[in-house]
């Protein structure tokens, strides 16, 4: 794929696109492509993260290891969206379903990029931000849906 082909890609990740062109094209020029064969494990439960990874091609199976979620990662999906910003274990396995091209953003290059604009850092802090009032919000909800 080209550099365009990636950062059109790119552009079609929500938190992603927050960004904005300018350093979804640092992103695309300076991520890496990785490859996986069917059946092959980009990460299992409690590996150490240190980015996270857009399927290009291909699909992922991510799943708990108490197998209570699974969820198939297909082209345009993130995975890994918090690794990309904190140190943490993996929560689940990741597996390739059939031939797969992932484009992995390491950790510390997304932090340069949004160190270098504040302007997209903040536009994805806000967002984060909204996500978690909404989860919050949810959590109220449904907690006093059941103590009725």
């Amino acid at each position: 794929m080209s550099i365009e082909d990636d950062v059109a890609l790119l552009e079609r990740v929500p938190t992603l696109r927050l960004l904005g062109s300018a350093v979804l094209r640092v992103l695309a020029i300076s991520s890496e492509q990785q490859q996986f064969a069917r059946g092959s494990i980009l990460f299992r439960a409690g590996d150490e993260s240190d980015g996270g990874f857009v399927v290009q091609d291909g699909a992922f199976r991510i799943h708990e290891e108490d197998g209570n979620r699974e969820v198939i990662a297909e082209r345009g999906a993130l995975i890994g969206e918090l690794a990309l910003i904190v140190p943490m274990s993996r929560s689940a396995t990741a597996i390739a379903l059939k031939y797969s091209t992932l484009i992995r953003i390491p950790r510390t290059l997304f932090q340069r990029v949004l160190d270098s604009d504040p302007a997209a850092a903040r536009r994805l802090r806000d967002e984060l931000a909204n996500r978690t009032r909404q989860a919050t919000s949810d959590i109220v909800m449904a907690s006093a849906k059941l103590n009725i």
